[in-house]
């Protein structure tokens, strides 16, 4: 006779829900039952058919990390932290690299309502239609689609002034602002926000270049920054990639930095590149990736979940500003 789940909680002396938990890798039970439970296993030689729980249960215990691309810093650090924190819940993490095609973030939301994935973390350049997220457990970064999905974020109005005010505080006098625009309405357009009110708050002449631009168009953006403004004496750049991109630009043109000029970069994921260190305004990656996982198995479960979550970066000097 086989052995089932009631004789490992009688052996254990537990209920019968405390041992499914225990199975399903669930953190709410106490670490001694915890332990009495998988010794009961053990000694019993039970082991649990988690396919077939899954299926009754109606879940996949997989999620899908949707990012535009995969060979980006930024992408990159958030997706292994995703993993790991998914993996303490018990859930696998699926990769998709959405290469910046509305058909491929689609194709993830039909998943999830065809059950094919428990849920998603989202980080998009499109719009999608609030009826398509209806029962769809989804939490994204920098923005929330339909007013209602949960997202994390980081302080970029509050990050970008103190930036900007330490470059001027070290004498530039005509600073300027590179990024790439989002396609969506997002918290990264208040890095923009955030410029032009110091610069107003300053007095001085706006210098911007901010447009909607995709993985590989770096090099045309910096360049077109520096042609514009090439007597800008600080620059505050909104990304990583284009941040180094820009910097190797304005060497071109026999730009000494920082005596000539000043850089301050957004995302700093890796602030260490080519034996250079940038100053940056950092952003807490392993923060935010254990965040939208956690917001995600809350939606997943049903719970109630706050819509915004700001958390706080760290302005770390480097050689790139006096």
């Amino acid at each position: 006779m086989s052995v089932t789940i009631k004789d490992v909680a009688k052996l254990a002396g537990v209920g019968v829900g405390t041992v499914s938990r225990v199975i399903n890798d669930e953190k709410s039970v106490i670490e001694s039952k915890r332990i009495k439970v998988k010794q009961a296993m053990k000694q019993l030689k039970y082991t649990p058919n988690r396919m077939a729980s899954r299926l009754r249960r109606n879940e996949t215990r997989n999620i899908a990390l949707l990012v535009p691309i995969v060979d980006h810093p930024f992408f990159a650090k958030l997706a292994y932290y995703v993993e790991d924190e998914a993996d303490r819940f018990g859930y696998s993490v699926i990769l998709v690299s959405s290469q910046q095609r509305v058909d491929k973030e689609r194709e993830i939301i039909e998943r999830i309502h065809r059950r094919e994935v428990d849920g998603a973390v989202f980080v998009t350049h499109y719009e999608h239609e609030g009826i398509d997220l209806e029962g769809c457990p989804i939490v994204s970064i920098d923005r929330s689609f339909d007013g209602n999905t949960p997202y994390v974020t980081s302080n970029n109005y509050d990050a970008t002034k103190d930036a900007l005010k330490y470059m001027i505080e070290r004498g530039c006098k005509k600073v300027g602002f590179l990024g790439s625009k989002p396609l969506v309405k997002s918290e990264v357009s208040e890095r923009e926000r955030a410029y032009l009110d110091v610069v107003n708050e300053y007095g001085l002449t706006p210098m911007i270049v901010n447009e909607v631009m995709e993985h590989g168009e770096e090099k045309s953006v910096a360049t077109s920054f520096m042609e514009k403004f090439g007597d800008a004496d600080g620059v505050f750049v909104s990304g990583y990639s284009l941040s180094q991109v820009f910097y190797e630009t304005a060497q071109e043109m026999n730009k000494k930095i920082p005596k000539d000029l000043q850089i301050v970069s957004y995302d700093g994921v890796f602030r260490q590149w080519h034996n250079l260190s940038l100053t940056t305004v950092e952003q807490p990656v392993e923060e935010m990736a254990r965040q939208v996982i956690r917001l995600l198995i809350k939606k997943i479960r049903g719970e109630e979940t706050a819509t915004r979550t700001v958390l706080t970066t760290r302005f770390v000097l480097g050689k790139t500003t006096k």
